[in-house]
């Protein structure tokens, strides 16, 4: 009888599971509760510009076997065997297994081969000074009309000059989502990319791939304080929720959000 019942939840799970074998550049997929045979798997070491990067989420014993939940990121176009960024946390080898194979596809015009830099967005400007002028005009010529003939002074009422909203407030509802853990995937890849393009313009590393920028970036103190935080809330099995967000948004007040315009659909 308990075998029966754990055979008909095994079902149940896989039924229930994502088994994502194509994303785009850039955008996180998932191939979940896949059986691979041997000794235990866990992410082979970082290497330094590689096509795709594999999480392990969770693993369960399945009889004599293992079964697994994996989260990939391609960062080129191509098709790829997640096995091959997998290693056996014993050393073994990973001889006979059947490949997982993944694609991951561009989402860019043909012939680019990475993300292109985001074209700086000039603020719209105020009417020239002659509009001004003419405003000043009527303004005071109502102004002697309502003195002379009404014989009550109103004073010209302006509106207070808006505050043009920061990168940090455009991150902050991304952020916020993150780590509540509400977040979309669309919004998850919307928070990344503004964080990759602010960086790889105050970092100097607009000539630099994308994959190696996200990189170095993660790599430096300040610049990947954000982004680090944001893998810790989204991969870490208990990962902290007492975080100062304000104090994580601290860089992102010196420019404002229109330097890096929506994304397009």
């Amino acid at each position: 009888m308990r075998a029966l019942i754990a055979l008909l939840l095994t079902v149940a799970l896989a039924a229930q599971a994502r088994d994502q074998r194509t994303a785009s550049v850039g955008m996180r997929a998932f191939v979940e509760q896949i059986v691979i045979p041997g000794t235990q798997l866990e992410p082979a070491p970082s290497k330094f510009g590689a096509p795709v990067v594999v999480r392990v989420v969770k693993t369960w014993p399945h009889g004599e076997q293992l079964r697994y939940d994996l989260e990939w990121v391609g960062f080129e176009e191509g098709t790829f065997n997640l096995l091959d960024y997998l290693v056996r946390r014993d050393g073994s080898t990973k001889e006979g297994l059947e490949p997982i194979t993944v694609e991951v596809t561009s989402v860019l015009p043909p012939g680019d081969l990475e993300p292109g830099d985001l074209e700086p967005k000039t603020s719209e400007r105020l009417g020239g000074y002659s509009t001004l002028q003419v405003v000043v005009a009527v303004a005071w010529g109502i102004g002697l009309v309502l003195i002379l003939f009404v014989g009550r002074r109103r004073k010209p009422r302006t509106a207070p000059p808006e505050t043009p909203a920061t990168l940090a407030d455009r991150l902050r509802p991304l952020v916020e989502r993150v780590q509540g853990g509400a977040a979309s995937d669309a919004q998850k890849a919307e928070l990344e990319r503004l964080l990759v393009a602010f960086w790889r313009e105050r970092l100097d590393l607009g000539d630099v791939k994308a994959v190696d920028a996200i990189v170095a970036i993660k790599r430096h103190e300040q610049a990947g304080a954000l982004l680090r935080q944001v893998e810790a809330w989204l991969h870490m099995p208990n990962p902290p929720r007492d975080v100062d967000v304000q104090h994580l948004l601290a860089p992102y007040r010196s420019v404002t959000a229109d330097r890096f315009p929506p994304e397009a659909g």
